[in-house]
């Protein structure tokens, strides 16, 4: 009954009025910029790694770059992009990119606007996001009050944080892969809170808990000290591996693509008639993707707004390239070695796809399948391509815990006024979230974190449509100044803080 009700209300709220928003967001964007996210993707990448001299913040600009990547990249680049291929057939994967291009748009715009109109604290700390471009710019745009939007746009942000994507999602991630590495044939089992659960369930448990806790309670500057490092090492790594896959089966490349376009526009002719419909493709695809590279979900500019910078234009650019590794670069890479290796073939003949369309649980197929993947994709053993996902799953969802970890507390500041107490309390509940996490229903956690991530992202496109006139004044002015030379940029190579 409870998974029924979730269903049906995931099916609303990511129906055509969002999919009409997120899509139309991102194109109204891509017109009024002139294709800015494909001409100055040079530029935004030289920028990722050059920090701004004298800039004003907490963080550097890859700090908070990779403070949002490790929010970003986590299950959704190796789990969701299995469940959204799996449950809506290849073609998911070319909505994923073609939603992730205009998407590039959109995340450029939140992190202008988050530099733009943030605020700085009594304490020195920064805050900004969707709730403060919402309350202050949506106010100085139309002249009426709307921080109750902004407030709303907080109150989901620290829900999806605390009780979705943040953390059970991700934990479980790690839990269910360490259980297939470890204990494939439930042979140590614990009875634990009524139920009987694996040990490595129990002990990765504790142990993601205990080391989000040692990085969480050091706030923003910890965890992107933290980010900074890990996250850029196992992207890297974990990409290599896959272009070794697709490479090994270079010769598959051809008709893996033909798959993929021919599956957006006509899921029968590739799923035999299993997937379903051409919206479906473009739903599970824009829903993922979402999911995986949140651009319009108005998560990565909370991070942004910490970064040290005086330019906005230039912060939005470093934002921008979020969704370019994420989606792709990462998930694209996810995508095709699940095609490529035949592994997406072989779950079709195996049924896969109808038992997830029978209410079997998506997301453990979905991790089984990018396993079968890696294990398929090489001449390795099937071990080996477990060990793989387990250990790339396990620092992705790691950091992702660490990054929705600050989205949900300045989500929580802006909620309580700054309360530090009431701060503290979410930090701790977030830890709890994490240490139980394993041990609830996975198919309603997922559902769940689809419906509040939709919650997020409908307040923070509006903003985003209504202050679309100020981003393009600001972008104009920005490169105006800079081929004047009234701008120097003082590149200086430096990632650290």
């Amino acid at each position: 009954m409870v998974t029924q009700f979730l269903d049906t209300v995931d099916g609303i709220v990511w129906g055509v009025p969002l999919i009409v928003l997120i899509m139309g967001a991102g194109i109204l964007l891509t017109v009024r910029l002139k294709l800015m996210q494909f001409r100055k993707l040079g530029k935004a990448l030289k920028y990722m790694v050059h920090n701004e001299e004298g800039g004003t913040g907490e963080v550097t600009s890859f700090g908070a770059l990779a403070t949002a990547l490790s929010a970003t990249i986590g299950t959704g680049n190796i789990v969701g992009v299995a469940t959204a291929v799996v449950a809506g057939g290849p073609g998911a994967l070319f909505w994923m990119i073609i939603a992730a291009c205009f998407g590039m748009a959109t995340k450029y715009a939140e992190g202008l606007l988050a530099i733009k109109y943030r605020v700085k604290k009594e304490d020195g700390t920064f805050l900004g996001g969707p709730f403060y471009y919402i309350e202050k710019g949506m106010k100085e745009k139309t002249g009426h009050n709307w921080k109750w939007l902004g407030k709303l746009f907080a109150f989901f942000g620290a829900l999806a944080g605390a009780m979705g994507i943040g953390t059970i999602t991700q934990v479980n991630g790690i839990a269910n892969a360490a259980k297939s590495f470890f204990d494939p044939n439930d042979a140590h089992m614990v009875n634990l809170f009524g139920g009987q659960y694996s040990m490595a369930v129990v002990v990765t448990a504790v142990v993601v808990a205990f080391l989000s806790a040692l990085v969480i309670i050091g706030g923003i500057k910890r965890i992107a000290s933290v980010t900074t490092v890990v996250v850029p090492f196992m992207a890297i790594a974990y990409v290599l591996v896959c272009l070794c896959i697709i490479f090994y089966h270079i010769a598959d490349i051809p008709h893996a693509i033909g798959q993929i376009v021919t599956a957006a526009f006509n899921p029968s002719a590739v799923t035999g008639g299993v997937v379903g419909t051409m919206f479906i493709a473009l739903q599970k695809g824009v829903a993922r993707g979402i999911f995986s590279n949140e651009a319009g979900l108005g998560s990565a500019p909370i991070a942004a707004a910490a970064a040290q910078t005086n330019e906005c234009v230039r912060q939005g650019l470093v934002t921008m390239t979020g969704t370019f590794i994420d989606t792709i670069c990462i998930c694209t890479m996810t995508g095709l070695t699940l095609m490529v290796s035949g592994a997406y073939d072989k779950a079709n003949e195996m049924n896969i796809a109808g038992g997830i369309l029978d209410g079997a649980d998506a997301t453990v197929d979905g991790a089984a399948l990018t396993q079968m993947a890696f294990g398929m994709g090489l001449p390795w053993s099937s071990a080996a391509g477990a060990f793989v996902v387990m250990t790339a799953l396990a620092f992705f969802a790691f950091t992702t815990i660490l990054g929705w970890d600050y989205y949900g507390e300045r989500c929580f500041d802006y909620l309580t006024n700054g309360s530090k107490t009431a701060i503290q309390i979410y930090r701790w509940v977030y830890i709890l979230a994490v240490l139980i996490g394993p041990f609830l229903t996975l198919s309603q956690v997922w559902t769940i974190a689809d419906i509040f991530n939709a919650l997020m992202a409908a307040p923070n496109l509006i903003a985003l449509v209504v202050l679309s006139g100020v981003i393009v004044y600001e972008t104009n002015d920005f490169f105006r100044r800079l081929d004047s030379g009234e701008y120097q940029e003082n590149l200086n190579f430096h990632v650290r803080n």
